[in-house]
């Protein structure tokens, strides 16, 4: 547009001078005057558009130098010290290589556990301060708190993931019932959100999932269609002590109990649960996360067990913050 007015101004010019040559005195004098103000209301919206343009870019610098500075004050009020859960987890190597490729100078990632990082998060939350965790979902803290995911540009915590199941070598032949209703179990993240919550709210672990089992009886009838009964036999569940596993591994323990299963569960860190079904010391777990969160461990068990696929679609992990915190992106912790 401003190109259009600039040679619109000298098309005028030409003109004027065009009929100066030709007219009177006055039709020159009325030219001269007619040129003169468009050149001023040219002048006029050429420094009107250059105001513009200036006041975006002090606009845009001054959002990022807020983000900046938001985040430099957050790591003085926490110490600059990120809550996380058990060290052997997945998403907390992921944290500690976020630190580093965001190069987040003094941030560390405090090991904790899944109990003792939401607590810190209901504690901060409900004085309205700061605190960064690692997060995932499925969780029920997203549904108990207004919370968001910081942007991972790098994409250090990989894309979305899937909770698989996997089984030891031979549980096909040992236990061809447990084996297909194990195989045939899939459900979703609300699904599981609903034992989480009543968790949550204070109900029993068992309770909780003997609750959504009798309510459900139409998904729980496609995983054990054509199954038959057993009589007594034992089996071991393992899985990691996070709150979606207690949901899943109670959830499934009395599925096979139904079927006349003696289910024993044994809640382990990962790289134990991984270890224990590849090594024939427990019979399955429905809790491995791939690709991201658990994939080092698959690399050294996963030769030795068998993955029946993903029982939930859609799993995310990564750094977790409150929404009424003033920073959206990894990024902005950088100092």
């Amino acid at each position: 547009m401003k190109k259009m007015n600039k040679f619109g101004l000298a098309a005028s010019l030409s003109l004027g001078l065009v009929i100066a040559g030709c007219g009177n005195d006055t039709e020159n004098e009325d030219n001269t005057n007619n040129a003169a103000d468009n050149n001023n209301a040219n002048v006029t919206e050429d420094n009107n558009a250059n105001e513009e343009n200036n006041a975006a870019d002090d606009a845009e610098n001054n959002n990022a130098e807020d983000g900046e500075a938001a985040g430099g004050d957050y790591g003085e009020e926490l110490d600059y010290t990120i809550t996380g859960i058990d060290a052997g987890a997945g998403v907390m190597s992921a944290a500690e290589e976020a630190v580093e490729v965001y190069e987040l100078g003094d941030w560390t990632v405090q090991a904790s556990s899944d109990a003792a990082m939401t607590q810190a998060l209901a504690d901060a939350y409900e004085n309205e301060e700061p605190v960064i965790v690692t997060g995932w979902t499925p969780h029920w803290k997203f549904a108990e708190f207004d919370l968001k995911f910081l942007d991972d540009p790098e994409n250090v915590f990989g894309e979305a993931e899937d909770i698989h199941t996997f089984v030891r070598e031979g549980l096909s032949d040992d236990m061809p019932e447990a084996y297909e209703v194990l195989n045939n179990f899939q459900w979703s993240e609300d699904e599981m959100g609903e034992i989480m919550s009543a968790i949550q709210e204070g109900e029993d672990e068992e309770e909780a999932a003997r609750a959504w089992v009798d309510e459900n009886e139409d998904m729980v009838s496609e995983w054990t269609d054509g199954v038959d009964s057993v009589d007594g036999e034992e089996i071991e569940l393992v899985f990691v002590a996070w709150d979606s596993e207690i949901a899943s591994t109670n959830m499934i323990a009395l599925v096979l109990e139904d079927l006349g299963y003696d289910v024993t569960m044994n809640p382990l860190e990962a790289n134990f649960m991984f270890q224990a079904v590849s090594e024939g010391e427990a019979d399955a777990m429905v809790a491995a996360w791939l690709p991201g969160t658990h994939e080092h461990l698959l690399e050294d068990y996963g030769d030795s067990m068998e993955d029946l696929g993903a029982n939930l679609e859609g799993a995310r992990t990564g750094l977790v913050v409150p929404e009424y915190m003033d920073i959206d992106s990894i990024e902005d912790l950088q100092q």
